[in-house]
């Protein structure tokens, strides 16, 4: 079974539509939903960077050159595509608390500061509270009617929160070079933390899809672990009562799945057994050890997300403009994935 998105099973039945993205860097704008306001004080220049075709990393080594500091002096909260444009925030340690001119950071290919603030400290990865994104499709071919009707089922419902196939490489071959690495082939720390990512994002994949194939993936079985909405925070398992069956119901908590680890599994009794049947085939198997020796912890991640402030409109007769936000690690694709074949003209 691929572990990329596009690949997995939908939850909202078949495809209503096709279309192709990334036609250009403006039809994927993504705006990250900062989670803190600047302290006005310290010593790392927090900058708020507007992005077209340059991925995060990228973007993060001209700072580093730009404030004449080594690259791990820049911060960051998430990573962002290349092929899109992109609003993020960037932290620089500066002792001396002296800037560079910002002039010379607004760039003609693609990099422009919005804002800058002084903080107290360097932006650790996950410090977002999510991603708004504005997307065009083109190309549209569908049933109008039929393509309005997903999208309101998916503003009740929600979708499989699948890892996105960015998380899996351009080639798709991340999974691939993570079994090869816990097979002892060596590789440098950077790429290691990678591996393991794409190697715990292929076996949670693979548990949601067994669930969604299964047509429970958002609803309670026997030995749930929940995971409170918008947040990590995690609890359970109890036995389902009335009132935890209305939470569900009302999206204010989910479903969780595994992100694979040292440990016995959180879940118990039939999502345990739905677990391990789903994770026992070799290459998994190989996976689940290579994590284990890595001495990553068994987590959690919610089965179901819900985007926020779903919106649509049509602003040709074949092109489709989608607006919404996702709490951070979230995929835009796994919602997109819900309405079809939606093909990149560039890649992630």
């Amino acid at each position: 079974m691929s572990a990329a998105a596009g690949a997995m099973p939908r939850a909202h039945g078949e495809p209503v539509m096709e279309a192709r993205m990334r036609s250009v860097p403006e039809d994927f704008q993504v705006q990250e939903l900062p989670s803190f306001e600047p302290s006005g004080s310290g010593e790392h220049l927090l900058l708020t960077i507007e992005k077209r075709g340059m991925n995060t990393a990228f973007a993060a080594k001209q700072l580093a050159e730009w404030a004449g500091v080594a690259e791990m002096a820049v911060g960051y909260a998430g990573l962002k595509d290349r092929h899109a444009l992109t609003v993020q925030r960037f932290s620089v340690h500066l002792p001396r608390r002296v800037a560079p001119d910002l002039a010379l950071l607004q760039r003609d290919d693609g990099l422009r500061v919005l804002e800058h603030h002084w903080h107290s400290r360097k932006l650790p990865r996950g410090a977002l509270a999510g991603n708004r994104f504005a997307l065009v499709l083109r190309d549209v071919v569908g049933d109008p009617e039929a393509i309005d009707q997903r999208l309101d089922r998916i503003v009740q419902a929600g979708v499989p929160n699948y890892f996105g196939e960015q998380r899996f490489g351009r080639e798709g071959d991340n999974v691939a070079q993570a079994l090869s690495m816990f097979a002892g082939r060596r590789v440098r720390r950077e790429q290691r933390g990678i591996l393991m990512s794409a190697a715990r994002s292929a076996l949670f994949n693979r548990v949601l899809a067994t669930r969604a194939q299964r047509g429970d993936w958002c609803r309670a079985l026997p030995g749930e672990v929940w995971m409170l909405d918008g947040t990590r925070s995690v609890f359970g398992p109890q036995p389902l009562d009335a009132t935890l069956q209305e939470r569900l119901q009302q999206m204010d908590i989910h479903p969780t799945g595994p992100l694979w680890g040292r440990g016995a599994l959180r879940s118990v009794d039939e999502v345990a057994e739905v677990e391990r049947a789903a994770l026992s085939d070799p290459e998994s198997l190989a996976l689940r050890g290579g994590l284990e020796r890595a001495g990553l912890s068994q987590e959690r991640r919610a089965l179901r997300v819900r985007p926020v402030q779903l919106s649509w409109a049509r602003p040709t007769p074949d092109s489709l403009a989608v607006s919404f936000s996702l709490p951070a690690g979230s995929y835009a694709t796994a919602v997109l994935a819900e309405l079809g074949g939606v093909s990149a003209s560039a890649p992630f």
